[in-house]
């Protein structure tokens, strides 16, 4: 029976951390109007970014109007320009989808002519798998060009790090 217990628990947390750990679509904004020029500064999709965390098999949803506007995914020299000529790759079907396949940084900027020389852009940092599980992430460097600067917060990965170990350390010390 002890040996039944020990794995019955051993699984349990197993199936608990693939739970807390698993990819989410991210709605862009946090609403369906976000993908639009923002009215101020604070408005901006890069506040936005700031205080969201972003991991590796995450995507990044965006709604909007595909007749009027499109977005583009471009390298870090083009978002500082806004140079559209060139992207990385181009959606305009009003409901787009894009996966975070790595850690690092990534650039997004309206297709519609001026908008991004506007504001409308987005750049987000995908967190290394390295600082997947922790609820603190370090001051990051000065960026070289105005983005998302990855402050610390209080999350809920990192709330679900807390009761992880929380519950390691009760489930270990019943045997």
């Amino acid at each position: 029976m002890d040996i039944f217990s020990r794995r019955l628990t051993s699984s349990f947390l197993f199936f608990l951390f693939l739970s807390f750990t698993e990819a989410k679509e991210i709605l862009v904004g946090g609403k369906t109007d976000a993908w639009k020029i923002p009215s101020s500064e604070s408005d901006s999709l890069n506040r936005w970014a700031e205080k969201s965390r972003f991991r590796i098999g995450d995507s990044l949803v965006w709604k909007y109007d595909g007749g009027k506007d499109s977005v583009l995914q471009v390298t870090k020299e083009a978002y500082a320009g806004c140079n559209t000529s060139n992207s990385i790759a181009e959606y305009k079907d009003g409901n787009t989808k894009v996966k975070l396949d790595r850690s690092g940084p990534f650039y997004f900027i309206s297709g519609a002519k001026g908008h991004c020389e506007q504001g409308q852009k987005l750049h987000v940092v995908v967190l290394s798998q390295k600082h997947r599980y922790t609820g603190i992430s370090p001051a990051p460097s000065p960026a070289e060009i105005e983005g998302p600067a990855i402050a610390p917060t209080s999350s809920a990965a990192g709330l679900k790090a807390g009761f992880l170990v929380t519950l390691g350390v009760v489930v270990l010390g019943l045997f």
